[in-house]
């Protein structure tokens, strides 16, 4: 965990007054509250801001928050506020992948919980007859506030093919793969299991 703070007073990490630490509470849980004070690390030659380095390990997948407040000398306070999602590879971790309505007539939307919140991604949908034919794929760049493509945030399909045909009533596959350019040329990838849907005519 990266934290930086800056005051113009000076941040106070002495911890010579109750409940004036540098802390840091993880998942809401105050029983999970870690002092930060002697992870606290000046800028060099500037007393008004520095930064914390605190190592966070062995944390379950899925998500988690993070609470940081901080005083300054003055016995101001100011609180920091994150949430992340810990994943077991470095891969895009793709669950609860769905289209809805399912089975539908006209249209019908993809959605898919995933583990990069606040990322611009390259969205790839491909849908398969049974027999592995590819007929239809969906290319969409989004940006995801969220860690879940919801109904209003999600990947439309009309049931026509790659040729602007209407595909014929039935169960088709698809599969959803999901690329995200972090900072520098960093990659990630993932993609999810195929999945049924059914159109009805």
């Amino acid at each position: 965990m990266l934290v930086q703070l800056e005051d113009d007073l000076g941040i106070n990490v002495v911890g010579n007054s109750i409940g004036h630490d540098l802390t840091g509470v993880l998942d809401e849980n105050t029983q999970k509250t870690f002092l930060l004070n002697d992870f606290y690390e000046a800028t060099l030659d500037d007393y008004t801001r520095g930064e914390v380095r605190f190592p966070l390990a062995e944390l379950p997948e899925g998500r988690h928050t993070m609470r940081v407040r901080a005083w300054d000398v003055a016995n101001n306070s100011a609180e920091g506020y994150t949430e992340f999602v810990v994943a077991g590879s470095a891969e895009v971790a793709l669950k609860h992948v769905l289209n809805y309505p399912n089975p539908f007539i006209n249209s019908t939307c993809f959605q898919f919980e995933h583990n990069l919140e606040n990322q611009e991604l390259d969205v790839q949908v491909d849908i398969y007859t049974i027999s592995g034919r590819l007929v239809k794929t969906l290319e969409e760049r989004i940006f995801s506030e969220g860690s879940r493509l919801s109904l209003g945030n999600c990947i439309q399909w009309d049931g026509r093919d790659n040729f602007g045909d209407p595909l014929a009533k039935g169960v088709y596959l698809y599969k959803i793969k999901v690329q995200a350019l972090l900072t520098g040329e960093a990659e990630l990838r993932g993609e999810s299991e195929f999945q049924k849907l059914v159109i009805l005519r």
